[in-house]
């Protein structure tokens, strides 16, 4: 395969202007020009972008780590990410981990080898500590409260949102409320179980831990949650899901097994997504798409700094 050196002397060319033909510098003759990129046609020559990134110190390459794109949350994440990616002429490359910390190493990698020019990762394993070893390589932003650390992020008060979500159904008359989360070892479930916590005991009450559901991701796992219910002598009135997937799930179930809804049982989600607004279904709206973006800029401005998301109650017909 040809390389610069042999299309500078096929073009009767230097070197140098070869290189300035291939990467766009507007100082060079017309003919000089035409004469490098017939001889690049004629030896079907490809420029090396590994060697172009090295030598511009810049892969314009944003690494993007996610647990999993089938959940609707993550994909909605990336979504923003790419719609204002595409805006500054960057690319992607999208790291699927399946909470996999070797996966997670794997990327944070990248960022050291320079193969991508800032990494965000959207949910993460690995701990502090070891992430923040890489940040002398470049920039990395977290989806997650990170103050007092040495990284980026744009974060959402998990605690605060559940403990006003909480309020929010005492206030509507619930006693007995329930709630379902994803990942039960995640720093944002471990908040809002602190927030549980925090609220019973404030109020002097005990609470059933048959209430709480772990490991509710997709929209069939309101089956198995209401069954669950179904089946309890003193069950729930009112359960917070944190993904409005599952909780369309349970409403679905509910409707088709003549639970009323929010009579029986009252169901609040999070997210806001698309099916929670066909389903009518009460949520705290989270702007995902706008989080992505955000992340993005931020990955790309390199700076130190923390965002928290404001988060709002959209109430529909399911409190």
């Amino acid at each position: 395969m040809a390389n610069i050196k042999d299309i500078a002397k096929l073009a009767g060319v230097s070197v140098t202007t070869v290189s300035r033909v291939i990467n766009g510098h507007p100082y060079v003759s017309t003919l000089k020009k035409e004469a490098v990129q017939r001889a690049m046609e004629m030896e079907n020559y490809e420029r090396n972008i590994n060697a172009v990134h090295l030598s511009k110190g810049k892969t314009n390459l944003i690494g993007v780590v996610v647990p999993s794109i089938r959940r609707p949350y993550f994909g909605m994440v990336v979504e923003g990410i790419a719609d204002e990616a595409i805006k500054d002429n960057y690319k992607l490359v999208l790291i699927q981990t399946n909470y996999e910390v070797e996966r997670e190493m794997d990327a944070l990698m990248m960022l050291k080898l320079k193969q991508i020019d800032a990494l965000i990762i959207c949910s993460k394993t690995s701990g502090w500590d070891v992430v923040e070893e890489y940040i002398q390589y470049g920039p990395i932003i977290i989806l997650e409260d990170a103050r007092g650390t040495k990284l980026s992020s744009i974060f959402i008060d998990h605690y605060q949102i559940f403990s006003n979500a909480l309020a929010y159904l005492r206030s509507k008359g619930h006693h007995k409320i329930g709630y379902c989360l994803a990942r039960r070892s995640s720093p944002n479930s471990a908040r809002r179980e602190a927030a549980y916590r925090d609220f019973y005991t404030n109020l002097q009450e005990d609470y059933d831990p048959n209430y709480i559901f772990y490991d509710c991701v997709h929209l069939e796992d309101g089956e198995w949650i209401m069954q669950r219910i179904v089946g309890m002598e003193d069950p729930p009135t009112a359960l917070l899901v944190t993904s409005d997937q599952v909780a369309a799930g349970i409403l679905t179930y509910c409707q088709e097994n003549n639970i009323r809804v929010p009579e029986d049982l009252a169901i609040v989600g999070f997210d806001n997504q698309p099916i929670a607004k066909v389903l009518h279904i009460t949520t705290f709206e989270i702007p995902i798409v706008e989080i992505g973006r955000k992340l993005f800029l931020k990955a790309i401005d390199g700076s130190h700094s923390h965002e928290e998301i404001p988060i709002h109650l959209i109430e529909r017909l399911t409190v």
